[in-house]
């Protein structure tokens, strides 16, 4: 039985989505041991043993209940699961049973709102008991090995855990201190500040430590850089100013949805667009996990559009609501304005999804006949299916008002919504592609102000970002910091060796989080193809996996995600693939475990003998 995170509904174990809210469930634990990059979160109580001498038995238990209750809703409702309770501490890891590209944000969010959450705690403690409890917490990111359930170990191994609760020692009450790795995957959404490393026993080099000093809300971990020039994307860029032009001229409205892997360079697309445009832009972001977020992107939409602040209470905001409908009457504005502040969860009112889809139409055509209106809804891939309707409707039923609806998805929107607002004449879809090798130079010299590059790193660079803007952007970006690109007079120069470029921890944790979302036949099927290389043969992968129907159905989905691609083959009757991106090859290979890295590379040779014989 699978339990819906978002609303606690129990579902079959054959769903992929909540049969009651339509969120996404959680993947079941693997069935093998896996390799994986995770982030390990250690919170202790400081002074214990104080504490045990200070209150009654049943009394200390009671308030350690509370506290372990209280820590462990924190880590679950950002998606970690709670490892072990050892004595007063509680580990904590994110990223299992299913990693997600954004584990070690959700970690520092964790860890942040503990410490709010336990201030709540400590005033009712105080009032009741007179006392107050202290935390430590570390947060450290890591290679472990997630044990495989069927052995009996389930729990992660590796030395990220031991660091993290290192880190969690070292800590002053009511401090947190997190690791380098985790540091540098989520510096773009946090203040911390650098403190003398720490030294381990067993290990040479001391460790970088930083204290967490604060989390921005809604940061994204990755930013792109949105100030260099636009490279490519003429034809794409003009199909969407087309499709905008037709909705101002008709007065009518045009859905246009950007399909494209993390990184390809949708929202700089989107921003290119925007710049030149003279239409009011609404924005909104769909969430991949957390409480209400069904309609967050209309909330945010809605807040922007009526200019609504936090501290406001629910009658004031549904008052300004109500006053974006001056051409509806008071009364008809009012109920516009309630239909709209109960989907956004400012008035703790329940409604129908038929109303608040009909009260988010009307607000779009108001305000998109008074100037043409531009509704932006980014990561649509996390939409759940009630915003998806919502969506539809919209551009089906909207009339008299010229109105773009900008959609921004990875591919794997259309994975539980293939026929996403097909058939239509007023819905357009495009799939970026990856730059071209040209291209992706070119970008490559703009991110560096223009100064020109020294071809051999510019090719290195270029051949390791496959074409793929962010991550052309993150790799530039690390050599930088880590002073492998000098610039000279004349340019740009690599002062170290480049032959073993990394990859970036941001882009390592966007490849193998997108791996994870496969199911267990896919997942097999394109560790496998690791094994064998950047091309590779069906014949060979039924070799390695053993049911030629499950490896045909694999690759067929495999390649609709745009994860591999078909390739000519130079054996006679025999298909051959490969990954779109060699890094993807590189992050299935590196998930698996080194056993079964070796099973799987003596059945390739033993395959590849046959080939030859």
């Amino acid at each position: 039985m699978a339990i819906c995170s978002n609303c606690g509904e129990s579902n079959p174990e054959r769903a992929s989505f909540c049969l009651n809210c339509g969120a996404p469930l959680p993947t079941a634990i693997p069935t093998r041991a896996v390799r994986k990059i995770v982030t390990i979160v250690f919170c202790d109580v400081t002074g214990f043993t104080g504490l045990g001498e200070e209150l009654d038995p049943e009394s200390l238990r009671a308030i350690m209940g509370r506290y372990f209750s209280a820590v462990s809703r924190v880590l679950q409702s950002h998606g970690g699961v709670v490892e072990k309770f050892i004595g007063d501490a509680v580990m904590a890891v994110f990223g299992v049973p299913k990693l997600h590209e954004d584990d070690a944000l959700r970690a520092v969010r964790a860890a942040a709102e503990i410490l709010d959450k336990l201030d709540d705690l400590n005033e009712e403690l105080e009032r009741g008991s007179g006392i107050r409890i202290a935390v430590r917490i570390g947060v450290n990111t890591g290679e472990v090995v997630a044990g495989d359930p069927s052995s009996g170990q389930t729990m992660v191994t590796g030395d990220a855990v031991n660091i993290a609760a290192r880190l969690e020692q070292a800590a002053s009450p009511g401090e947190i201190l997190i690791g380098a790795p985790t540091f540098h995957l989520t510096k773009e959404a946090i203040d911390a500040k650098a403190i003398a490393p720490l030294g381990l026993r067993g290990k040479s080099q001391e460790l970088e430590v930083f204290r967490l000093l604060a989390v921005h809300p809604g940061t994204p971990m990755l930013s792109r850089r949105m100030d260099s020039p636009l490279v490519g994307r003429r034809h794409e860029l003009m199909l969407l100013k087309e499709s905008f032009g037709r909705a101002a001229r008709e007065r009518s409205c045009h859905l246009f949805t950007m399909l494209g892997a993390a990184g390809v360079g949708k929202s700089r697309m989107a921003a290119e667009f925007l710049h030149d445009s003279d239409a009011r832009v609404l924005w909104g972001r769909c969430l991949p996990y957390g409480e209400g977020i069904t309609y967050y992107p209309i909330d945010e939409i809605v807040r922007d559009a009526a200019d609504l602040r936090n501290d406001g209470g629910s009658e004031e905001a549904i008052a300004k609501i109500a006053s974006l409908f001056d051409e509806h009457g008071e009364q008809e504005g009012r109920v516009l304005a309630q239909l709209l502040a109960q989907a956004c969860g400012i008035r703790k009112v329940t409604t129908s999804r038929e109303e608040s889809a009909w009260a988010v139409r009307r607000l779009f055509e108001m305000l998109a006949r008074k100037e043409p209106l531009i509704v932006v809804i980014d990561d649509l891939q996390w939409a759940e299916p009630t915003l998806l309707d919502l969506i539809e409707y919209v551009a089906e039923w909207s009339q008299d008002a010229p109105l773009l609806l900008l959609c921004m998805s990875r591919p794997e929107l259309l994975d539980h919504r293939s026929g996403w607002a097909g058939g239509k004449l007023n819905v357009t879809s495009i799939l970026l592609e990856p730059l071209t090798t040209t291209e992706t130079e070119k970008l490559i010299e703009n991110l560096l102000d223009g100064g020109l590059l020294d071809s051999e790193a510019k090719t290195l660079i270029a051949g390791a970002a496959d074409g793929n803007p962010l991550f052309a952007e993150e790799m530039t970006r690390m050599l930088l910091e880590e002073g492998l690109l000098q610039r000279m007079s004349d340019g740009w120069v690599a002062s170290g060796d480049l032959s073993r470029l990394s990859v970036p921890p941001s882009v390592q944790a966007l490849l193998a989080a997108r791996l994870e979302q496969l199911p267990e036949e896919e997942r097999e099927i394109i560790e496998s193809a690791s094994v064998i290389g950047k091309i590779f043969w069906r014949s060979a992968l039924i070799d390695l996996c053993g049911d030629s129907a499950v490896v045909s159905r694999g690759l067929m989905s495999l390649t609709r995600k745009e994860l591999i691609r078909p390739e000519r083959s130079n054996l006679i009757d025999d298909d051959a693939f490969s990954f779109r991106h060699i890094l993807t090859r590189d992050a299935a290979y590196d998930s698996m475990p080194k056993e079964t890295r070796s099973r799987q590379h003596e059945r390739f040779a033993a395959w590849l003998a046959k080939q030859v014989t």
